[in-house]
């Protein structure tokens, strides 16, 4: 097999987040959707679609969502006037801070040597920055990627077709690493959900280095979890870049097939949500396509 340095034709996969973590089930946020086993259907397909596709594939880019416990989607990091924690799928919004019913805990302020006024400003400020900018209100996920556990890896199966195509394309996956910034949500691959804080002070910005990257290929494949939030986050990154969106939505292509929304019975269901991300993506210029079609067969695709 020709080495990847060699293609003409140059496609890369953006992985997002396939970790165990969010693919397996019983594991901390396993993807369900509404068939209950989402994630797990969707690698299948996606090592089948990386096999099946080896010779044609440039490179891989899988990311790493990256967490540590106290961080300030996860229960640790709030308490109420009784001094108990959010439950899991909370959702915290800029009114709720405003009204008290959510405080910063002091103890984890103290841990990490955040000043705690700070802190209390940090909170306002962040879950008013999320409302502004059209986002999910603060969600309090379980606790989840941690960095070192078994969930923080990459689905084996996955890891392996990943390792398999480096060997054989003699391509080197470049890993993304996300979400390891105490003080925002990280779901897009491109950048944080708050980029700055109360102060104006950086939290972090656009992954500008990864957005040249991916304007050298002439097709990006997009597969990973979840269709809701982290797929979609750096999707919409994608296309609301100033000087690379429109270059790139032209030469985007979603694998319906290997995504799922975030669904808990009874308690969340972001099915909906995701599907209408999708259909504003296809508006925007984006292809929606299944990984078991040819990839000579997908709209746009011009080879030499």
């Amino acid at each position: 097999m020709d080495p990847a340095a060699e293609d003409s034709f140059r496609l890369c996969l953006l992985a997002v987040d396939v970790q165990n973590t969010f693919c397996i089930p019983d594991f901390e946020l396993f993807v369900a959707g509404r068939s209950g086993t989402g994630a797990v259907d969707d690698n299948r397909r996606l090592c089948e679609f990386i096999y099946r596709n080896l010779g044609t594939i440039t490179q891989i880019f899988p990311s790493l969502d990256t967490h540590h416990a106290m961080q300030v989607f996860h229960a640790i990091w709030l308490v109420d006037e009784h001094g108990d924690h959010p439950a899991p799928y909370t959702l915290v919004s800029a009114e709720d801070v405003k009204a008290g019913r959510w405080r910063m805990n002091t103890a984890v302020g103290e841990a990490l040597g955040i000043d705690i006024d700070y802190a209390e400003r940090h909170l306002a400020h962040y879950t008013r920055r999320l409302a502004e900018g059209g986002k999910y209100d603060l969600t309090i996920w379980p606790y989840h990627a941690m960095l070192g556990s078994v969930g923080h890896a990459l689905v084996s199966a996955v890891e392996e077709a990943v390792f398999f195509h480096g060997i054989a394309r003699h391509s080197k996956p470049d890993f993304q690493v996300k979400g390891n910034n105490p003080l925002t949500e990280h779901y897009s691959m491109l950048g944080p959900e708050v980029t700055e804080g109360p102060d104006g002070d950086r939290l972090g910005g656009k992954n500008a280095e990864l957005i040249e990257k991916l304007l050298t290929f002439d097709a990006v494949v997009v597969a990973g979890q979840a269709k809701s939030h982290c797929m979609a986050w750096t999707i919409d990154d994608l296309l609301e870049d100033e000087v690379a969106g429109e270059r790139l939505a032209e030469r985007t292509y979603l694998l319906e097939d290997c995504t799922s929304p975030v669904v808990v019975p009874g308690v969340v269901d972001y099915t909906d949500d995701a599907d209408a991300a999708f259909e504003r993506y296809a508006a925007a210029g984006m292809h929606v396509v299944r990984s078991v079609d040819r990839i000579e067969s997908w709209p746009g695709i011009k080879r030499g």
